[in-house]
């Protein structure tokens, strides 16, 4: 007997249901009926002669099977993805869908008047805005074009440094109001800033364990609100509970931040990637031209006046 070859469809109901839990969620995902949802598994299940789940009174369980298929199915998607992305442009005109990943914090806060004007000067242009801070696999074909706080690693990448932003300790006037130090700031050390409300990073990643190895007073510092989230930090700095590390300018935004231990500071180097093979497609580099331009602006000049010229001079 031979097996069919089960098409992507089936495989990405298949990966809604792993992400989502169960056949109604995956149907609202994708748009399709709950029926629907449960006929594409039974039909990959029996194209594959496996069983990719079982039932459970907390919803549907995925199989080791299941689980070990997972990373190629979300290749298959990536592929896809990538498939669709290519085939929306025509060589030579500036148009096309591009698919750009950033740090939370960047894609919130950074990024959208960057993308506004390179939108209102193509308008022909469309984006796909991933905002992780995990970095995506860019020769998998993931993302287009990356913008991150971390040097590249890998080979076949394109690779512009847009200089390093700078990150210190920031509390508004009024929580420092409230707390006692409104006209005492400058004079707040390491021996009191432990003694404020302190919000921080729950789980210890890559990037959070280089910058306490290059400043040990951060390794024993508790937090009294704890948050992997970079954008809930500001926003909770910015709401008051207490004191963040925060983009200087991103600070300077909010108006009303003070900036406590002026000595402690932390560089973050800021990069714009993407795989080699789009370097010939138009609209990859023009866009990836625009991020290095906006960037720089954003690293130099903070967010007042950040202006894109349409199309740069590629990796210079």
């Amino acid at each position: 007997m031979t097996m069919h070859e089960p098409n992507w469809d089936l495989y990405r109901t298949f990966l809604a249901v792993l992400e989502h839990g169960s056949l109604s969620a995956a149907a609202r995902a994708l748009g399709l009926t709950q029926p629907t949802v449960g006929r594409h598994i039974d039909e990959l299940q029996e194209q594959l002669g496996i069983v990719l789940f079982t039932r459970s009174q907390s919803g549907l369980v995925p199989t080791d099977t299941a689980i070990g298929l997972r990373p190629h199915a979300e290749a298959l998607r990536s592929t896809a993805k990538a498939l669709q992305r290519a085939a929306s442009a025509e060589r030579g005109a500036v148009q096309g869908t591009v698919r750009i990943t950033a740090a939370e914090v960047v894609g919130i806060e950074v990024l959208p008047p960057i993308l506004t004007g390179i939108r209102n000067s193509f308008p022909d242009l469309e984006f796909e805005l991933v905002l992780s801070n995990r970095v995506e696999n860019l020769l998998r074909r993931d993302a287009d074009i990356a913008v991150r706080m971390v040097a590249p690693n890998q080979d076949s990448l394109i690779a512009q440094k847009t200089g390093t932003v700078e990150i210190g300790f920031y509390a508004t006037t009024r929580y420092l109001a409230q707390s006692g130090w409104a006209d005492r700031h400058d004079k707040i050390d390491w021996s009191e800033l432990v003694k404020l409300d302190l919000i921080g990073f729950d789980t210890k990643t890559a990037d959070i364990r280089s910058i306490i190895e290059r400043n040990q007073h951060l390794g024993n510092v508790e937090f009294d609100m704890r948050v992997d989230s970079n954008t809930a930090q500001l926003a909770m700095m910015r709401a008051g509970f207490g004191v963040a590390l925060c983009q200087s300018h991103l600070a300077a935004r909010s108006g009303d931040c003070i900036r406590l231990i002026p000595e402690f500071s932390v560089g973050l180097d800021t990069w714009i990637t993407m795989h080699e093979g789009l370097r010939d497609t138009l609209r990859c580099r023009m866009v990836f031209d625009a991020l290095v331009t906006g960037i720089k602006s954003y690293v130099r000049d903070g967010l007042k006046g950040l202006s894109v010229p349409p199309v740069g001079s590629f990796g210079e």
